[in-house]
């Protein structure tokens, strides 16, 4: 099935499949794929398949649409094509990706939950508490990554902090969040 990954600053933030007729994407509720930013207009774009050709087209939007780089009102869209609505960008996915070679967890090793393991099979998991501290990892096709999105704590990987810019996960790192301890696993899937 044809679907957008869309991210912000190299984060997977959504993932959307694109069925048959056609997908809004804008920041107002009403539409079918929601960006919540100022820069989005209200209703920004739509993605509509038709007879198996899948257009992208801009609905008259404040800041534009664009597609590889290119402003475009409206344009075919081909597998792999990136599309650009404010600080998003919306990888086209004609096809279903396979999985990744390996499959990784977060196992906690201490408090009430040790020894319980999380299996990260969804593009975009988060841990933590709102106000506290929240961190993401996100599935790439290269690996998972981890980012600290909020918090007045920090977040530590291998005694390092995490930081706000992506930074990649390896089998055996062990985290710190809020004084519980994890280890992150991959395993060949």
């Amino acid at each position: 099935m044809a679907r957008l990954i869309i991210s912000r600053d190299a984060i997977v933030v959504q993932e959307a499949e694109l069925g048959a007729g056609r997908t809004t994407i804008g920041r107002h509720p009403h539409n079918d794929i929601v960006i919540g930013h100022q820069a989005v207009s209200a209703r920004h774009a739509a993605v509509t398949r038709i007879d198996g050709v899948i257009m992208l087209e801009d609905l008259d939007s404040s800041n534009g649409t664009f597609l590889n780089g290119q402003r475009i009102e409206r344009a075919v869209l081909a597998d792999g094509d990136r599309v650009a609505i404010a600080n998003y960008q919306l990888e086209y996915c004609a096809a279903a990706v396979v999985a990744a070679a390996a499959i990784g967890g977060i196992e906690v090793l201490n408090g009430a939950s040790a020894g319980k393991t999380l299996s990260l099979t969804k593009p975009l998991t988060t841990l933590g508490s709102p106000g506290v501290l929240v961190v993401v990892v996100t599935r790439q096709a290269d690996g998972y990554y981890i980012a600290q999105m909020q918090g007045v704590v920090d977040a530590m990987v291998n005694g390092e902090q995490v930081g706000k810019a992506p930074r990649q996960l390896r089998h055996g790192d062990e985290l710190e969040l809020t004084g519980t301890r994890m280890r992150f696993t991959a395993r060949s899937g």
